[in-house]
């Protein structure tokens, strides 16, 4: 839009589509600002004067975090909350020590990343000409798949990774991340057989059937597999799907409360697009709704989004969520 106030690039890095709509993202912004401010003013009140800042994890912090985490805070506090922090002090080894084992490899699974990595956010200025996160990734995913070799790597990874990788600006607290986000927060995403993520499109399909039967039916007779829509959902963790600051909103509540925020955020997508789902009659025009979900203004609007997030995809717990796992768990 002509006379808008914002550049072709956002903060992040990302290059904005020709068709992106100024309009809407100027009226979310407008509001969107004093959040930021109230919230920063709220967390630096709260952690801003501590030298060493402890996150326990709390109804406070809890509250706190659905909200929206500071960028300044976002790093430390995500290695705190999700058990990152621990898991990188009770390790044997550095991560530069777990780097220097695996960078210098050339076998298969080395040449799938590089293969991968020019395909990462191609358009994200970050990750393109000299700079240094094309090679930061490229050391994080190897390093990982070095020393996890039930994952090894798998794609999808590098969106993960890489998102990551534009927050912390830092390879190792990126390692530790990305290793507690496979190895604890998600159950068998990335492994060959993509079992645990099979079963949860099972869970999500149940979820659905539970709360929206009406557009579970109609998904169900317009012949979708769940697949098809959601997949890159939760293999990606709404990275490359959702604006970003949406999803970074989304992984505030992930490092905090685990995996249970994918299928609340499923819920309130398919939720506030029940109306267009319904309306289509052929898979083309479904598959087409559930690819420009993020172009919904509530879906842009992250803080609202999130509000919607804890209000319309029903009383989730973590142990029903594992119930229904067991339930449909694929070995």
């Amino acid at each position: 839009m002509a006379g808008s106030n914002y550049s072709k690039v956002d903060e992040y890095g990302f290059e904005r589509p020709k068709d992106f709509d100024f309009k809407t993202y100027d009226a979310f912004m407008s509001q969107y600002v004093k959040v930021l401010t109230r919230r920063a003013l709220r967390w630096n009140n709260m952690f801003g004067n501590q030298r060493n800042i402890n996150f326990r994890k709390n109804a406070t912090l809890k509250r706190f975090v659905r909200k929206g985490i500071p960028t300044e805070f976002r790093t430390r506090c995500w290695m705190t909350v999700s058990g990152a922090e621990r898991i990188k002090n009770s390790s044997n080894l550095t991560y530069q020590q777990l780097k220097s084992r695996s960078v210098s490899s050339t076998d298969e699974m080395m040449d799938a990343i590089k293969i991968d990595l020019p395909r990462t956010f191609p358009d994200n200025i970050f990750f393109s000409g000299r700079e240094p996160l094309p090679n930061m990734l490229y050391n994080v995913l190897a390093t990982f798949a070095h020393q996890n070799s039930e994952v090894g790597y798998c794609q999808g990874l590098s969106y993960v990774a890489g998102l990551i990788l534009l927050v912390t600006k830092d390879e190792a607290a990126s390692f530790w991340l990305l290793k507690t986000l496979i190895e604890q927060l998600l159950p068998k995403y990335y492994v060959r057989t993509m079992s645990g993520l099979i079963t949860d499109l099972d869970v999500l399909n149940e979820l659905v059937r539970k709360y929206e039967p009406l557009v579970q039916r109609h998904i169900q007779n317009i012949g979708m597999p769940w697949a098809m829509g959601t997949t890159k959902w939760f293999i990606c963790l709404y990275a490359d799907v959702l604006p970003t600051e949406t999803v970074l909103r989304i992984w505030d509540s992930l490092f905090f409360e685990g995996s249970k925020i994918l299928f609340r955020v499923a819920l309130t997508l398919i939720r506030l697009h029940k109306a267009a789902i319904l309306q289509t009659s052929d898979l083309s025009e479904l598959t087409g709704v559930f690819r420009n979900m993020k172009n919904h203004p509530r879906v842009i609007d992250c803080h609202s989004f999130m509000k919607d997030v804890f209000e319309l995809s029903g009383n989730l717990s973590n142990s029903t969520l594992e119930k229904l796992r067991i339930t449909y768990k694929k070995e």
